[in-house]
Protein backbone atom coordinates (compact mmCIF):
# COMPACT_ATOMS: atom_id res chain seq x y z
CA UNK A 1 0.00 0.00 0.00
CA UNK A 2 1.15 3.55 -0.78
CA UNK A 3 0.59 4.73 2.77
CA UNK A 4 3.21 2.22 3.97
CA UNK A 5 5.71 3.09 1.27
CA UNK A 6 9.07 4.32 2.51
CA UNK A 7 8.67 7.19 0.03
CA UNK A 8 5.50 8.44 1.66
CA UNK A 9 6.19 11.77 3.49
CA UNK A 10 4.19 10.70 6.56
CA UNK A 11 6.10 7.44 6.76
CA UNK A 12 9.44 9.27 6.41
CA UNK A 13 8.52 11.81 9.12
CA UNK A 14 7.36 9.12 11.55
CA UNK A 15 10.43 6.98 10.91
CA UNK A 16 12.79 9.91 11.37
CA UNK A 17 11.08 11.08 14.57
CA UNK A 18 10.95 7.66 16.19
CA UNK A 19 14.60 6.92 15.31
CA UNK A 20 15.77 10.27 16.64
CA UNK A 21 13.68 9.86 19.80
CA UNK A 22 15.39 6.55 20.58
CA UNK A 23 18.82 8.03 19.89
CA UNK A 24 18.22 11.03 22.12
CA UNK A 25 17.51 8.91 25.17
CA UNK A 26 21.18 7.80 25.26
CA UNK A 27 22.52 10.64 27.37
CA UNK A 28 25.48 9.63 29.51
CA UNK A 29 24.81 11.00 32.99
CA UNK A 30 28.32 10.88 34.38
CA UNK A 31 30.14 13.22 36.77
CA UNK A 32 30.70 15.88 34.10
CA UNK A 33 26.99 15.86 33.17
CA UNK A 34 26.13 16.66 36.79
CA UNK A 35 28.82 19.35 36.92
CA UNK A 36 27.34 21.00 33.82
CA UNK A 37 23.89 20.74 35.38
CA UNK A 38 25.01 22.06 38.76
CA UNK A 39 26.66 25.03 37.05
CA UNK A 40 23.31 26.10 35.60
CA UNK A 41 21.50 25.38 38.87
CA UNK A 42 23.85 27.60 40.91
CA UNK A 43 24.02 30.28 38.20
CA UNK A 44 20.25 30.70 38.32
CA UNK A 45 20.10 31.12 42.08
CA UNK A 46 19.73 34.84 41.41
CA UNK A 47 17.39 35.54 44.31
CA UNK A 48 16.82 39.12 43.16
CA UNK A 49 15.51 38.21 39.70
CA UNK A 50 11.84 37.51 40.50
CA UNK A 51 11.58 40.84 42.35
CA UNK A 52 13.99 43.09 40.43
CA UNK A 53 11.47 45.53 38.96
CA UNK A 54 9.55 45.64 42.25
CA UNK A 55 12.85 46.49 43.99
CA UNK A 56 13.56 49.28 41.49
CA UNK A 57 10.02 50.70 41.79
CA UNK A 58 10.33 50.65 45.60
CA UNK A 59 13.42 52.87 45.21
CA UNK A 60 11.46 55.43 43.17
CA UNK A 61 12.94 54.38 39.82
CA UNK A 62 10.56 55.15 36.92
CA UNK A 63 9.70 52.79 34.06
CA UNK A 64 11.70 54.99 31.70
CA UNK A 65 14.74 54.69 33.98
CA UNK A 66 14.17 50.93 34.21
CA UNK A 67 14.13 50.77 30.42
CA UNK A 68 17.36 52.79 30.37
CA UNK A 69 19.04 50.40 32.85
CA UNK A 70 18.03 47.40 30.76
CA UNK A 71 19.16 49.11 27.57
CA UNK A 72 22.55 50.03 29.04
CA UNK A 73 22.98 46.45 30.13
CA UNK A 74 22.16 45.05 26.70
CA UNK A 75 24.18 47.61 24.70
CA UNK A 76 27.28 47.01 26.82
CA UNK A 77 26.86 43.25 26.49
CA UNK A 78 26.57 43.57 22.72
CA UNK A 79 29.80 45.62 22.57
CA UNK A 80 31.73 43.13 24.68
CA UNK A 81 30.30 39.88 23.29
CA UNK A 82 32.73 39.27 20.42
CA UNK A 83 35.90 40.25 22.33
CA UNK A 84 34.80 38.06 25.24
CA UNK A 85 34.35 35.13 22.86
CA UNK A 86 37.87 35.64 21.53
CA UNK A 87 39.19 35.83 25.09
CA UNK A 88 37.49 32.55 25.96
CA UNK A 89 38.77 30.83 22.83
CA UNK A 90 42.33 32.10 23.20
CA UNK A 91 43.01 32.53 26.92
CA UNK A 92 40.90 29.75 28.41
CA UNK A 93 37.21 29.22 29.06
CA UNK A 94 37.49 28.33 32.74
CA UNK A 95 39.37 31.52 33.62
CA UNK A 96 36.88 33.56 31.61
CA UNK A 97 33.91 32.09 33.47
CA UNK A 98 35.51 32.57 36.88
CA UNK A 99 36.19 36.24 36.05
CA UNK A 100 32.57 36.55 34.96
CA UNK A 101 31.26 35.42 38.34
CA UNK A 102 33.59 37.85 40.11
CA UNK A 103 31.94 40.76 38.23
CA UNK A 104 28.47 39.39 39.04
CA UNK A 105 29.35 39.48 42.74
CA UNK A 106 30.39 43.14 42.45
CA UNK A 107 26.99 43.83 40.84
CA UNK A 108 25.22 42.19 43.80
CA UNK A 109 27.23 44.21 46.32
CA UNK A 110 26.48 47.57 44.70
CA UNK A 111 22.74 46.94 44.52
CA UNK A 112 22.76 45.77 48.14
CA UNK A 113 24.36 48.99 49.38
CA UNK A 114 23.08 51.74 47.06
CA UNK A 115 19.88 53.70 46.39
CA UNK A 116 21.57 56.01 43.87
CA UNK A 117 20.57 55.68 40.21
CA UNK A 118 24.06 56.58 38.99
CA UNK A 119 25.60 53.73 40.98
CA UNK A 120 22.90 51.42 39.66
CA UNK A 121 24.08 52.28 36.15
CA UNK A 122 27.65 51.41 37.21
CA UNK A 123 26.38 48.11 38.61
CA UNK A 124 24.61 47.35 35.34
CA UNK A 125 27.88 47.95 33.49
CA UNK A 126 29.57 45.39 35.74
CA UNK A 127 26.70 42.99 35.11
CA UNK A 128 27.21 43.50 31.36
CA UNK A 129 30.90 42.63 31.62
CA UNK A 130 29.99 39.51 33.57
CA UNK A 131 27.25 38.48 31.16
CA UNK A 132 29.42 38.99 28.08
CA UNK A 133 32.24 36.93 29.59
CA UNK A 134 29.84 34.12 30.46
CA UNK A 135 27.49 33.92 27.46
CA UNK A 136 28.39 31.36 24.84
CA UNK A 137 31.41 30.11 26.78
CA UNK A 138 29.74 27.41 28.85
CA UNK A 139 27.67 26.24 25.88
CA UNK A 140 30.84 25.83 23.82
CA UNK A 141 32.36 23.77 26.66
CA UNK A 142 29.34 21.47 26.58
CA UNK A 143 29.52 21.04 22.80
CA UNK A 144 33.29 20.51 22.99
CA UNK A 145 32.72 17.81 25.58
CA UNK A 146 30.04 16.11 23.47
CA UNK A 147 32.30 16.09 20.42
CA UNK A 148 35.13 14.57 22.46
CA UNK A 149 32.69 11.89 23.68
CA UNK A 150 31.38 11.25 20.12
CA UNK A 151 27.91 12.42 21.18
CA UNK A 152 27.50 15.51 19.01
CA UNK A 153 24.11 14.22 17.84
CA UNK A 154 22.89 14.79 21.41
CA UNK A 155 23.37 18.59 21.36
CA UNK A 156 19.73 19.65 21.71
CA UNK A 157 18.77 16.96 24.19
CA UNK A 158 21.92 17.26 26.31
CA UNK A 159 21.80 21.06 26.46
CA UNK A 160 18.06 20.89 27.13
CA UNK A 161 18.67 18.58 30.09
CA UNK A 162 21.39 20.78 31.60
CA UNK A 163 19.28 23.90 31.00
CA UNK A 164 16.39 22.26 32.84
CA UNK A 165 18.60 22.29 35.94
CA UNK A 166 18.99 26.04 35.43
CA UNK A 167 15.23 26.39 35.52
CA UNK A 168 15.10 24.30 38.70
CA UNK A 169 17.58 26.79 40.14
CA UNK A 170 15.27 29.64 39.16
CA UNK A 171 12.32 27.84 40.77
CA UNK A 172 14.14 27.36 44.07
CA UNK A 173 15.57 30.88 43.84
CA UNK A 174 12.10 32.43 43.61
CA UNK A 175 10.85 30.43 46.57
CA UNK A 176 13.84 31.30 48.77
CA UNK A 177 13.66 34.96 47.75
CA UNK A 178 9.99 35.08 48.72
CA UNK A 179 10.82 33.60 52.12
CA UNK A 180 13.71 36.03 52.69
CA UNK A 181 11.59 39.08 51.84
CA UNK A 182 8.65 37.77 53.88
CA UNK A 183 10.72 37.47 57.06
CA UNK A 184 12.95 40.52 56.61
CA UNK A 185 10.50 42.87 54.85
CA UNK A 186 13.45 44.06 52.75
CA UNK A 187 14.29 43.52 49.08
CA UNK A 188 18.02 44.24 49.59
CA UNK A 189 18.70 40.93 51.33
CA UNK A 190 18.15 38.98 48.09
CA UNK A 191 21.22 40.63 46.51
CA UNK A 192 23.46 39.64 49.40
CA UNK A 193 22.11 36.08 49.39
CA UNK A 194 22.92 35.73 45.67
CA UNK A 195 26.66 35.98 46.40
CA UNK A 196 26.86 32.55 48.07
CA UNK A 197 25.86 30.32 45.11
CA UNK A 198 28.10 32.35 42.79
CA UNK A 199 31.15 31.68 44.94
CA UNK A 200 30.24 27.98 44.85
CA UNK A 201 29.92 28.13 41.06
CA UNK A 202 33.43 29.62 40.78
CA UNK A 203 34.78 26.64 42.72
CA UNK A 204 32.80 24.23 40.54
CA UNK A 205 34.13 25.72 37.29
CA UNK A 206 37.70 25.44 38.60
CA UNK A 207 37.12 21.67 38.97
CA UNK A 208 36.26 21.18 35.27
CA UNK A 209 38.76 19.02 33.33
CA UNK A 210 41.62 21.01 31.78
CA UNK A 211 40.79 20.06 28.17
CA UNK A 212 37.57 22.13 28.40
CA UNK A 213 39.70 25.20 29.03
CA UNK A 214 40.75 25.35 25.36
CA UNK A 215 44.06 24.93 23.58
CA UNK A 216 45.97 27.93 24.95
CA UNK A 217 47.75 27.54 28.27
CA UNK A 218 50.76 29.89 28.03
CA UNK A 219 50.10 33.64 27.90
CA UNK A 220 52.88 34.75 25.54
CA UNK A 221 52.09 37.52 23.03
CA UNK A 222 53.02 35.57 19.89
CA UNK A 223 50.81 32.58 20.75
CA UNK A 224 47.84 34.75 21.70
CA UNK A 225 48.17 36.81 18.52
CA UNK A 226 48.42 33.70 16.35
CA UNK A 227 45.46 31.99 17.98
CA UNK A 228 43.37 35.18 17.83
CA UNK A 229 44.04 35.35 14.09
CA UNK A 230 42.92 31.74 13.62
CA UNK A 231 39.77 32.28 15.66
CA UNK A 232 38.92 35.52 13.86
CA UNK A 233 39.33 33.87 10.46
CA UNK A 234 37.06 30.97 11.44
CA UNK A 235 34.63 33.44 12.99
CA UNK A 236 34.36 35.47 9.76
CA UNK A 237 33.94 32.28 7.72
CA UNK A 238 31.10 31.19 9.99
CA UNK A 239 29.26 34.50 9.67
CA UNK A 240 29.74 35.59 6.07
CA UNK A 241 26.82 33.60 4.62
CA UNK A 242 23.29 35.02 4.51
CA UNK A 243 22.00 31.76 5.96
CA UNK A 244 24.07 32.17 9.13
CA UNK A 245 23.12 35.84 9.46
CA UNK A 246 19.43 35.05 9.17
CA UNK A 247 19.78 32.10 11.56
CA UNK A 248 21.48 34.28 14.19
CA UNK A 249 18.76 36.93 13.84
CA UNK A 250 15.92 34.43 14.10
CA UNK A 251 17.36 32.66 17.15
CA UNK A 252 18.32 35.93 18.87
CA UNK A 253 15.23 38.10 18.43
CA UNK A 254 12.99 36.10 20.74
CA UNK A 255 15.59 35.71 23.49
CA UNK A 256 16.29 39.46 23.37
CA UNK A 257 12.56 40.10 23.66
CA UNK A 258 12.15 37.53 26.44
CA UNK A 259 15.02 38.94 28.53
CA UNK A 260 13.35 42.36 28.63
CA UNK A 261 9.67 41.45 28.78
CA UNK A 262 9.78 38.71 31.42
CA UNK A 263 10.32 41.05 34.39
CA UNK A 264 7.39 43.31 33.54
CA UNK A 265 5.04 40.67 34.88
CA UNK A 266 6.14 41.50 38.43
CA UNK A 267 3.91 44.57 39.07
CA UNK A 268 0.93 42.64 37.70
CA UNK A 269 1.73 39.63 39.86
CA UNK A 270 1.95 41.93 42.88
CA UNK A 271 -1.53 43.32 42.11
CA UNK A 272 -2.85 39.79 41.65
CA UNK A 273 -1.21 38.61 44.88
CA UNK A 274 -2.72 41.44 46.93
CA UNK A 275 -6.19 40.55 45.65
CA UNK A 276 -5.95 36.98 47.01
CA UNK A 277 -7.67 36.72 50.43
CA UNK A 278 -4.83 35.16 52.43
CA UNK A 279 -2.15 36.31 54.91
CA UNK A 280 -4.31 39.13 56.24
CA UNK A 281 -1.96 39.83 59.16
CA UNK A 282 1.04 40.40 56.88
CA UNK A 283 2.14 43.62 55.17
CA UNK A 284 1.55 44.10 51.46
CA UNK A 285 5.24 43.51 50.75
CA UNK A 286 5.29 40.29 52.77
CA UNK A 287 2.08 38.98 51.23
CA UNK A 288 3.13 39.75 47.66
CA UNK A 289 6.61 38.28 48.26
CA UNK A 290 5.18 34.99 49.52
CA UNK A 291 2.65 34.57 46.73
CA UNK A 292 4.97 35.75 43.92
CA UNK A 293 7.68 33.39 45.15
CA UNK A 294 5.26 30.46 45.10
CA UNK A 295 3.90 31.34 41.64
CA UNK A 296 7.39 31.69 40.16
CA UNK A 297 8.41 28.40 41.78
CA UNK A 298 5.76 26.46 39.88
CA UNK A 299 6.33 28.47 36.69
CA UNK A 300 10.02 27.58 36.65
CA UNK A 301 9.24 23.94 37.39
CA UNK A 302 7.16 24.03 34.21
CA UNK A 303 9.94 25.71 32.20
CA UNK A 304 12.42 23.15 33.57
CA UNK A 305 10.28 20.33 32.22
CA UNK A 306 9.88 22.20 28.93
CA UNK A 307 13.62 22.66 28.51
CA UNK A 308 14.21 18.97 29.22
CA UNK A 309 11.62 18.14 26.55
CA UNK A 310 13.12 20.38 23.84
CA UNK A 311 14.90 17.47 22.17
CA UNK A 312 11.70 15.44 21.99
CA UNK A 313 9.84 18.43 20.56
CA UNK A 314 12.52 18.90 17.90
CA UNK A 315 12.22 15.22 16.96
CA UNK A 316 8.68 15.85 15.76
CA UNK A 317 10.15 17.73 12.79
CA UNK A 318 12.64 16.88 10.06
CA UNK A 319 14.66 20.08 10.43
CA UNK A 320 15.50 22.84 12.88
CA UNK A 321 13.72 25.63 11.04
CA UNK A 322 10.12 24.49 11.47
CA UNK A 323 10.10 24.28 15.32
CA UNK A 324 12.05 27.56 15.52
CA UNK A 325 9.48 29.28 13.30
CA UNK A 326 6.48 27.83 15.16
CA UNK A 327 7.77 28.84 18.59
CA UNK A 328 8.74 32.34 17.40
CA UNK A 329 5.28 33.07 16.00
CA UNK A 330 3.50 31.58 19.02
CA UNK A 331 5.64 33.52 21.51
CA UNK A 332 5.22 36.90 19.79
CA UNK A 333 1.45 36.46 19.50
CA UNK A 334 1.34 35.59 23.21
CA UNK A 335 3.25 38.80 23.92
CA UNK A 336 0.69 40.94 22.09
CA UNK A 337 -2.16 39.21 23.93
CA UNK A 338 -0.44 39.60 27.31
CA UNK A 339 -0.20 43.36 26.80
CA UNK A 340 -3.85 43.64 25.79
CA UNK A 341 -5.05 41.57 28.76
CA UNK A 342 -2.68 43.50 31.03
CA UNK A 343 -4.27 46.79 29.96
CA UNK A 344 -7.77 45.35 30.38
CA UNK A 345 -6.81 44.29 33.95
CA UNK A 346 -7.55 40.67 33.14
CA UNK A 347 -4.75 39.75 35.51
CA UNK A 348 -4.98 35.95 35.48
CA UNK A 349 -5.12 35.70 31.67
CA UNK A 350 -2.26 38.20 31.29
CA UNK A 351 -0.13 36.22 33.75
CA UNK A 352 -0.89 33.00 31.84
CA UNK A 353 0.27 34.66 28.60
CA UNK A 354 3.50 35.73 30.32
CA UNK A 355 4.04 32.19 31.54
CA UNK A 356 3.56 30.96 27.98
CA UNK A 357 6.28 33.40 26.83
CA UNK A 358 8.68 31.89 29.39
CA UNK A 359 7.80 28.35 28.37
CA UNK A 360 8.36 29.11 24.68
CA UNK A 361 11.84 30.50 25.41
CA UNK A 362 12.86 27.32 27.21
CA UNK A 363 11.46 25.12 24.47
CA UNK A 364 13.07 27.21 21.75
CA UNK A 365 16.52 28.05 23.12
CA UNK A 366 18.09 24.54 23.21
CA UNK A 367 16.97 24.03 19.60
CA UNK A 368 18.27 27.43 18.49
CA UNK A 369 21.64 27.10 20.24
CA UNK A 370 22.15 23.64 18.74
CA UNK A 371 21.23 24.97 15.30
CA UNK A 372 23.78 27.79 15.53
CA UNK A 373 26.48 25.52 16.97
CA UNK A 374 26.00 23.03 14.14
CA UNK A 375 26.68 25.75 11.55
CA UNK A 376 29.80 27.19 13.24
CA UNK A 377 33.38 25.97 13.12
CA UNK A 378 34.65 24.13 16.19
CA UNK A 379 37.62 26.42 16.89
CA UNK A 380 35.42 29.52 16.86
CA UNK A 381 32.32 28.08 18.48
CA UNK A 382 32.54 30.20 21.62
CA UNK A 383 32.94 33.30 19.45
CA UNK A 384 29.98 32.46 17.21
CA UNK A 385 27.78 31.66 20.20
CA UNK A 386 28.89 34.98 21.70
CA UNK A 387 27.82 36.72 18.49
CA UNK A 388 24.42 35.09 18.89
CA UNK A 389 24.29 36.54 22.40
CA UNK A 390 25.45 39.88 21.00
CA UNK A 391 22.59 39.90 18.51
CA UNK A 392 20.02 39.17 21.23
CA UNK A 393 21.55 41.96 23.33
CA UNK A 394 21.16 44.46 20.47
CA UNK A 395 17.53 43.44 20.03
CA UNK A 396 17.05 43.58 23.80
CA UNK A 397 18.50 47.10 24.05
CA UNK A 398 16.13 48.45 21.40
CA UNK A 399 13.12 46.69 22.93
CA UNK A 400 14.04 47.84 26.48
CA UNK A 401 14.23 51.53 25.53
CA UNK A 402 11.01 51.42 23.52
CA UNK A 403 9.11 49.47 26.17
CA UNK A 404 10.35 51.70 29.01
CA UNK A 405 9.28 54.86 27.14
CA UNK A 406 5.84 53.51 26.20
CA UNK A 407 5.21 52.02 29.67
CA UNK A 408 6.06 55.37 31.27
CA UNK A 409 3.66 57.36 29.07
CA UNK A 410 0.93 54.88 28.06
CA UNK A 411 0.93 52.25 30.80
CA UNK A 412 2.62 48.84 31.00
CA UNK A 413 -0.11 46.94 29.13
CA UNK A 414 -0.21 49.31 26.17
CA UNK A 415 3.58 49.47 26.13
CA UNK A 416 3.90 45.69 25.94
CA UNK A 417 1.17 45.32 23.31
CA UNK A 418 2.61 48.13 21.15
CA UNK A 419 6.23 46.97 21.38
CA UNK A 420 5.36 43.36 20.64
CA UNK A 421 3.02 44.46 17.85
CA UNK A 422 5.98 46.11 16.09
CA UNK A 423 7.90 42.83 16.33
CA UNK A 424 4.92 41.08 14.79
CA UNK A 425 5.13 43.41 11.77
CA UNK A 426 8.80 42.53 11.22
CA UNK A 427 8.26 38.81 11.83
CA UNK A 428 8.61 37.78 8.13
CA UNK A 429 12.27 38.85 8.24
CA UNK A 430 13.01 36.44 11.10
CA UNK A 431 11.21 33.41 9.67
CA UNK A 432 13.70 30.75 8.54
CA UNK A 433 13.28 29.48 4.98
CA UNK A 434 14.60 26.67 2.77
CA UNK A 435 14.64 24.01 5.47
CA UNK A 436 17.46 21.52 5.50
CA UNK A 437 17.25 18.22 7.37
CA UNK A 438 19.02 17.99 10.72
CA UNK A 439 21.15 15.11 9.46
Amino acid sequence: MEILSNKNPIFVLFSHASTSFLMREKITKNLQYYKFSMYGFLKNLRFYEAFFILFLLSKGISYLQIGLLYSIREITVSILEVPSGFIADTLGRKKTLIASFFFYILFFLIFYFTNHFGLMIAAMLLFSVADSFRSGVHKSMIFHYLKRQNQSDQKTNYYGHTRSWSQLGSALSSLIAGVLIFFTGNYRIIFAASIVPYILDMILIASYPSYLDGEIRKLDVHTIKSKTGEVFKAFITSLKSWKMFRSLSSVSIYTGYYKVIKDYIQPLMMTLALSIPVLHQSSDKQKSAAIIGIIYFFVYLATSYTSRSAGKFQDLFMNYQIPLNITLIAGIIAGVLSGIFYQLSWSIVAVLMFIFILIIENLRKPIGVSYIAEQSKEEAMASVLSVQSQAQSIFGAIIALLLGFLAQHLGIGTGIASTTGLLLLFLPFFILRKPETKD
